[in-house]
């Protein structure tokens, strides 16, 4: 059974177009390192500027609306845009940024008209970039624990406290925020989501000390950072869906972030694995030419593929408005755990030289040792293992009367 894509002849030609038109703006020196912690700033300016352009073209953000900053496209424009980037080894947007993604997405389907006018054209015309701030040192999977405090004072919220785990290297314009606005409220009706300009008075960002990694193995942000907040004074009007309310907002951010966005990207380390295998020898032989090898390849494409194939549904069922249910969680946790069980493949392979980063054993240029990592790593960000096992559950119904509703999307 063929699942691939067919596209119309119109469909071809505007494929033509993007793909000539990225030939010419994509940077011939962009660097593209397996970890993306060593991004250099130079290297990040080219990203965000190769971002703009595309904003200016309607191709950042393709099924955005036209009135926000979008290009108003359909799915089929956008898969193409996805794909022709994918060539490149980029994505949509070409850096990191959930403001895009996920908070974008939120604001069009809680915020008012004024604020829709006000903060989406710079985030999908790619003139800011957002971070999230979700986890704190007493919450993360358990989200509706928040303590990060916000006060009303007049047309004003004075917001104390921190966040953990946030963001990416060489920082953003704003933030968009989960806070506690009744701390004796009930829970998950407590809540309150916030966009926040990043160069606010009283806010300190210190990069964290971790073992992390970008790159295939599905984290992609390399550096976290941690927020502090200092009386620090944001503009009611900056308040998205009400106070008391951010509980449903954040359905909607939490259920794509969860899977239910999709991606159509294909996992390069297949081709990078071809091509290692055909260079390191066994036996006097290169190890492309070993049985079990060749085998362990064939596993490792099928699980690559199937993952790939969950993503390209759902971005095609989250984008062509269709009802879902259990697929966002059912493609994360297919995703984090075959991730974990491809790295082992890839160690089973090659042996010891998936572990190191030293050019003299590694003919990968990092990438192996980097998959090593982020494997281990993606089985977190985003809801764990375990979260997306109970968001399914939830959704079929097991062990409840009422099925539990996808998160709002449009």
């Amino acid at each position: 059974m063929d699942f691939e894509p067919r596209y119309s002849e119109e469909q071809q030609q505007f494929r033509t177009e993007v793909r000539e038109w990225l030939e010419e703006h994509v940077p011939s020196d962009l660097a593209n390192p397996a970890d993306s912690a060593d991004t250099s700033y130079e290297d990040y300016l080219k990203y965000r500027e190769l971002g703009r352009k595309l904003g200016d073209k309607g191709w950042l953000w393709a099924t955005a609306p036209t009135q926000y900053g979008g290009g108003g496209l359909s799915i089929d424009h956008a898969i193409v845009i996805e794909e022709e980037l994918d060539r490149h080894d980029l994505s949509v947007p070409p850096y990191y940024d959930s403001g895009g993604r996920l908070g974008g997405a939120s604001i069009l389907v809680w915020g008012s008209d004024e604020q829709k006018d006000h903060f989406l054209p710079p985030i999908f015309k790619g003139d800011v970039r957002t971070w999230q701030l979700l986890t704190e040192p007493g919450a993360g999977s358990d989200l509706a624990g928040v303590k990060i405090s916000a006060v009303r004072d007049g047309d004003e919220y004075v917001i104390n406290g921190q966040k953990i785990y946030v963001g990416s290297s060489n920082g953003a314009e704003q933030f968009w925020m989960i806070t506690c606005t009744d701390p004796e409220g009930e829970r998950h009706q407590n809540l309150s989501w916030f966009i926040i300009p990043a160069d606010s008075p009283g806010i300190t960002v210190t990069p964290m000390d971790l073992l992390i990694a970008g790159g295939e193995g599905g984290a992609g942000t390399g550096v976290k950072n941690t927020i502090f907040f200092d009386n620090v004074r944001v503009p009611a009007f900056n308040l998205i869906g009400g106070e008391n309310n951010g509980w449903r907002v954040a359905t909607t951010h939490l259920e794509l972030e969860h899977g239910s966005g999709g991606n159509i990207r294909r996992n390069k380390m297949v081709d990078r694995l071809f091509e290692y295998m055909g260079a390191l020898k066994k036996d006097g032989k290169p190890l492309l030419e070993d049985q079990d090898a060749r085998d362990a390849l064939g596993d490792f494409y099928i699980e690559a593929e199937i993952s790939r194939l969950f993503g390209l549904r759902n971005y095609w069922m989250r984008n062509s408005r269709v009802p879902m249910s259990y697929e966002g969680p059912q493609s994360s946790f297919y995703r984090k755990n075959t991730g974990l069980k491809m790295a082992q493949r890839i160690l089973d392979m090659i042996g010891p030289y998936a572990l190191t980063n030293d050019p003299k054993w590694d003919l990968s240029d990092e990438h192996m040792e980097v998959y090593q990592r982020s494997s281990i790593v993606a089985l977190h960000p985003g809801g764990t293992t375990d979260i997306q096992k109970v968001i399914m559950a939830r959704r079929i119904g097991i062990g409840r009367e009422v099925k539990e509703k996808q998160g709002a999307l449009a």
